[in-house]
């Protein structure tokens, strides 16, 4: 098995919807993790970073799980 190379790796950030946020479009919670994660990554020199968005379900469901 090959050793992974800095390059090829990722910092996954990812925003799950809150239950209580109920705007259309991209929620305000959606918004304000994506905010909050991307300045700790980049004060955390966390580099390669991908954004992954969870707004079509809320954790308090299981709506939606194969």
């Amino acid at each position: 098995m090959s050793k992974q190379s800095d390059k090829d790796k990722i910092t996954a950030l990812y925003c799950r919807l809150s239950r209580d946020d109920e705007n259309e479009g991209v929620s305000g919670s959606i918004k304000n993790q994506t905010e909050i994660l991307q300045q700790y990554a980049a004060e955390n020199s966390f580099k390669n970073t991908r954004l992954f968005i969870d707004d079509g379900f809320s954790g308090t469901t299981f709506a939606g799980v194969r």
